[in-house]
Formats: C-alpha cells, structure tokens, sequence
C-alpha cells in the first residue's frame, strides 16, 4: 500500500467506521447514535472527519432522508469487506484452538420471528463462545441483505432464484385461509370458489406469504378480491378478527405456539393439521376449512454460494440439521 494512502487510512478511527456502518445500514444518523449509545451531534461529528479525511462526499440528503453516494456506496462495501475478513480470521482461530466461537450473524423474514429465536436458544446456550446478531426483515428487504452479503445465514420460505445460493429446507411452513370466528363459513368444508365473494385482505407485495398464496391461486384459476394490503401478521390478524376481510397467513403465525408441530398430507390430498382452537377463539380468528388448504411450504435456512461459510454457520447448520432428524 502507498505511503500516503496508508498514512490517510491509519487516521480513520473505529469509532468514524462505527458510525459509518450504522447510519449507511439504517440510514439514519439518530438511529445508528441509538443503537451505538451515543448522542446524535457524536455520529454527525464523526461522519464529517470521516468524510474528510477520505476526501469524499459520504451520503447526501434527498428532503428529509439521508442516502449513500457513490463513493460512500464503495465505502459501504469495503467496510463489510473489512468485517467479514475479520471474521473469518476469529472463526478460523476458533477452529484451530477446537473453539465455537466468533459471530453469528442470521438475517430472518417476519414471520419466521415466531419460532427463529426457539431454534437460536438451545444452539446459544450450548455455544456460549459465539455472539448472535438477528435481524427481522421483510422479505424484499432480507433478499437486499443477500444481495449485499451482509449475513452468514437467512431463514425465509421464498428464496430468490436470481442469486448464487445454497439452501438447506427444515420445516415445513403450512399457510392457511383465516377469518372472524363469527364467519358464517368458519367450521363448514368448503372450495376455494365459495370465497370469491370475500374481501381479502394479503402481505405486502413482496412477501413470501403473499407470493406462495398468489401462486395457488394462479394454479385454481382462482382471483381473490385483495381490498387491502398490510405490512405485518399482527396488522392482518386485527383486522380480520375485527371484520374486515379473510386472510391467508403462516399457520405459525395465528398459532406460534404449535411450534415445532407436525404436519401430514393424508390419503386423499387433504392435509392434517394440529389445533389450538381455544387459542384462536380467543384471539377472534377461525381457521377455514377449505380444500387443497393449507399450502404447504418449506422453511429454508439460505447462505451465498460465493461467500464462504464461517465456521460457527457451519456449526448451527450441522446443529439446524441434527434437530430436524
């Protein structure tokens, strides 16, 4: 490396690298100073001697939001670059001292936030030594964390097919028709055609749930009358308990306490499920009866194919894999 260039790099501090990486992640100055507990005029200050000592224009700001230039964008890179090096140098120590240990970083879709942290649990209590960070995302939003290689693992039913990526499928993910417990259907063997009547209510476009629902409907010839869209299960599971609509939603995520149940296809094509039918007239919800229902998806757990695995992914994978026998 050339004196000079060497020289402007050694006056870079962590602290300048810190700030940087959380605003460029969250884009938000007030939110990289929460999460770094430190003041906001801290982060700002930092950020201006980092600009100013590489000379560059980091982010610029568009009315009230805050984005990365083009050379805070190369910026952005080399620091993951940098950590990431980093941590694969604290994995491969691990390894040859017969360690677990170093971090775990595993970016998961929203509604995998029901039963992601039962599987982190036992794996963290076993490996003491290694430091998990979890991120919950939308889907559009986890498959921007792929892009950029920002995780070791990410968990979600819908991997994107326009990515280098190795998958490993765990569990099945079945998806349901929910509806008020008043529903006149509710407990009556219907067809997907008895509800084209209904006001639906879907995910985002984007998500995992709504696609793998878009997708069976294609495949019945059957279009839904979508009258609202929402951004989270807890938002669906209000307003269709309150009346507005009928829903399709993870089964994990109207009743996460069947986790890890057990879900069978029987003879006929009908599939089986567990019910916690106190659970959900408490909440206002029924679960529809309807044929070719629940869709049947599968959790997958997805790294990139170009980036190599740490050891300590390794090891939650070989763990991941030693559950689900």
């Amino acid at each position: 490396m050339p004196a000079l260039t060497l020289a402007r790099f050694q006056r870079i501090t962590p602290q300048q690298l810190r700030a940087f990486e959380a605003t460029a992640r969250l884009l938000s100055v007030t939110k990289a100073a929460q999460e770094l507990y430190v003041s906001q005029p801290t982060v700002s200050v930092q950020l201006r001697e980092l600009a100013t000592t590489t000379g560059q224009r980091l982010f610029e700001t568009t009315g009230r939001q805050i984005r990365l230039t083009q050379a805070g964008e190369e910026l952005y890179k080399a620091v993951r670059e940098v950590a990431a090096c980093w941590q694969r140098f604290e994995s491969r120590i691990a390894e040859i001292n017969g360690l677990v240990s170093g971090r775990l970083r595993i970016a998961a879709v929203t509604t995998a936030e029901y039963f992601v942290p039962d599987l982190l649990g036992p794996f963290s209590a076993a490996h003491q030594g290694v430091e998990i960070e979890l991120a919950i995302e939308n889907r559009d939003r986890i498959v921007g964390r792929l892009t950029q290689g920002m995780d070791d693992l990410a968990v979600m039913m819908m991997p994107p097919d326009d990515l280098p990526l190795d998958r490993m499928q765990f569990q099945v993910n079945p998806l349901v028709i929910i509806a008020s417990s008043k529903h006149a259907l509710v407990n009556k063997a219907i067809e997907l055609g008895d509800l084209c009547n209904e006001r639906w209510l879907m995910r985002e476009p984007g998500s995992g749930t709504r696609m793998a629902a878009e997708q069976h409907f294609t495949e019945q010839g059957f279009k839904p009358n979508v009258v609202m869209s929402l951004g989270s299960n807890e938002a669906i599971k209000h307003s269709v308990a309150a009346g507005l609509g009928i829903a399709v939603l993870s089964q994990l995520a109207v009743q996460p306490a069947l986790w890890p149940g057990r879900y069978s296809t029987t003879v006929t094509g009908q599939n089986t499920l567990p019910s916690d039918a106190g659970a959900l007239l408490q909440a206002g919800l029924g679960i529809m009866q309807v044929k070719d229902f629940p869709i049947l998806r599968h959790w997958s757990v997805v790294w990139r194919k170009d980036n190599p695995l740490s050891a300590t992914a390794r090891h939650f994978l070989d763990y991941l894999q030693a559950s689900q026998a």
